[in-house]
């Protein structure tokens, strides 16, 4: 196994708008982020991921990029970001930046050239297309709900959107988009970054003919994911960004990577291939979807998830990398999601650190993670921001007249915005993010809920997270070893092996608030073990081959 500083790193991410207000306008900035980077060192971070902060008219929370080579003003100056990688970098920290380039914001200069004519230098840089029948060019579907095509009356064609209708798609296929592309990439590496996370980079390569999708059910459009998902070009696109660009420097490359299957990801992240080192698939998180996708909420079954992350665990071992996360800036929140955010938050957030931060990849914190910060749950659809719930509750309740309650429902467990309201620092006024208002409205469990209280108490989820690093940092084990299943069919316990150079890990987790006993299979060798971590206390004494797990409880044994 090839060792690395970026498999054995934990990466923080940072979504700028709620991470901390310098200035009281009530959106975070970039000043504020320095203002926290000493709490982001004492956690044990090795890397921060921050979404975008560049020139953007914000349709889709700064993903509608307008200048990918300028910082927006509501973050701050270029010289801001600048001060932000010097303070990273003096504190040992490494930042990798957002790389969005499946699609632009439609006031990028390139598309506003583009749609002013058919033979615009730029025309080709997106992706037109003529009307069918007085209709669209396909009946693909946006993501955020309706066509994936918007016509433009000045050149009578329709551009492709996969997202919002601000967010032109980017055309691959067009040899000096690709350049250009590359050109900021080594812009912003020279300037010192030390690497990428790529969003929904899958995306890039759209089988040319762009047909039709499938679509049994007659709908007016339908989802074409398999025509623009790990499409025809995508690894010879890849290959030559990484040549060009990545190959040139020491840095850490992630892609998202909505649909990916194994052997996609393998190519993906193998690196005899050299295109990337990581992928964020989305199997895991699709697992409480319903035949309906995302918003029809279906109970997660724990073996489901085992089946699921053993086999990215297993797969890609030797292979490739997995990346490790449970949330992000577009999941709910874990604690609510997986956990128990009532009566167990705090064991259970624990739990699911210590679940995670166990298994062989990268870790990634999502901001408010370590200190158990929960779903939100706003009355009004007024108080949400996300444009992604604001179509969908458009097209189901005002459209669609489906019932209100219902849709707000699967809005508190699965919005967007459940993991951007503003980080709760203390129990001050607006948790402490701004002096002003804030741009979304603050979780009102902020006054039990926040770092300040985390930080001073040594039994938080926060210092259980930095024993949880500590532990990665020492044990490589933990990094490099491999990985093995034990009881798959059992409904509330997931328990696994770790294996490494004569060293083995056994750990031990309870997914649910009953209590469970746990007895190792006899065909496990196992000796001396040694208790590493639990989220209860544990005597030393207490037999690991057979035990009772207490809610949500997770023990970690360890033996040379």
């Amino acid at each position: 196994m090839k060792q690395a500083w970026w498999k054995e790193s934990v990466v923080y991410q940072i979504y700028p708008r709620s991470f901390n207000d310098s200035n009281g306008d009530g959106i975070g900035d970039i000043l504020g982020i320095i203002e926290k980077l000493d709490y982001l060192k004492d956690l044990g971070i090795n890397v921060i991921w921050l979404s975008p902060v560049y020139e953007s008219p914000n349709d889709d929370n700064g993903y509608d990029i307008a200048d990918y080579q300028s910082i927006m003003d509501e973050f701050g100056t270029m010289e801001d970001w600048e001060h932000l990688l010097k303070e990273i970098h003096n504190r040992g920290m490494k930042l990798i930046m957002d790389l969005v380039v499946n699609h632009s914001s439609d006031e990028h200069h390139w598309f506003q050239e583009s749609k002013k004519s058919k033979d615009n230098p730029y025309r080709d840089y997106y992706i037109w297309r003529p009307g069918k029948d007085g209709k669209e060019p396909n009946n693909w579907e946006s993501t955020f709900s309706g066509s994936a095509w918007e016509y433009d009356e000045t050149t009578d064609e329709y551009y492709l959107h996969l997202f919002s209708r601000k967010q032109p798609d980017l055309n691959w296929e067009n040899p000096q988009l690709r350049q250009d592309i590359y050109n900021m990439m080594k812009w912003w590496l020279d300037k010192g970054i030390d690497g990428f996370r790529m969003d929904v980079i899958n995306f890039i390569s759209k089988v040319p003919e762009l047909p039709d999708a499938p679509n049994p059910d007659g709908r007016k459009y339908s989802n074409g994911g398999q025509y623009y998902m790990d499409g025809p070009r995508i690894h010879e696109f890849l290959q030559e960004m990484n040549k060009e660009v990545l190959s040139k420097y020491d840095v850490m490359t992630v892609g998202e990577m909505p649909g990916v299957n194994m052997e996609e990801a393998k190519k993906y992240t193998d690196f005899t291939r050299n295109e990337l080192q990581m992928v964020f698939q989305f199997e895991h998180m699709d697992l409480d979807a319903g035949p309906g996708g995302k918003w029809d909420l279906k109970p997660l079954k724990l073996t489901d998830l085992k089946d699921s992350i053993s086999k990215w665990q297993t797969g890609l071992h030797g292979v490739g990398w997995n990346s490790l996360y449970l949330n992000n800036h577009d999941q709910p929140r874990m604690v609510s999601r997986l956990g128990n955010d009532k009566e167990y938050r705090v064991i259970s957030a624990k739990m699911l650190g210590t679940f995670l931060h166990m298994l062989q990849g990268t870790p990634y914190i999502y901001q408010g993670e370590e200190i158990g910060m929960t779903n939100v749950q706003f009355d009004s659809i007024d108080d949400y921001k996300d444009i992604e719930i604001h179509n969908m509750y458009k097209e189901k309740v005002i459209e669609g007249n489906e019932n209100h309650d219902k849709i707000m429902k699967a809005i508190h467990v699965k919005g967007r915005d459940n993991a951007r309201t503003p980080i709760q620092w203390d129990a001050s006024k607006n948790a402490g993010f701004t002096d002003g208002e804030p741009w979304i409205k603050v979780n009102p469990n902020y006054s039990s809920i926040n770092a300040k209280q985390a930080v001073e108490d040594p039994d938080s989820i926060y210092h259980y997270y930095r024993q949880l690093i500590q532990l990665r940092k020492t044990h490589p084990i933990i990094v490099y070893g491999d990985y093995k299943l034990i009881l798959p069919n059992h409904e509330e316990i997931y328990a696994y092996l770790r294996e490494y150079k004569g060293e083995k890990l056994l750990v031990v987790t309870n997914f649910s608030k009953k209590e469970i006993t746990f007895e190792l299979p006899s065909s496990v060798e196992l000796d001396n073990a040694k208790l590493l971590i639990a989220n209860y206390d544990v005597s030393e004494n207490e037999p690991y081959r057979k035990f009772v797990l207490q809610p949500y409880e997770a023990r970690v044994y360890k033996a040379e």
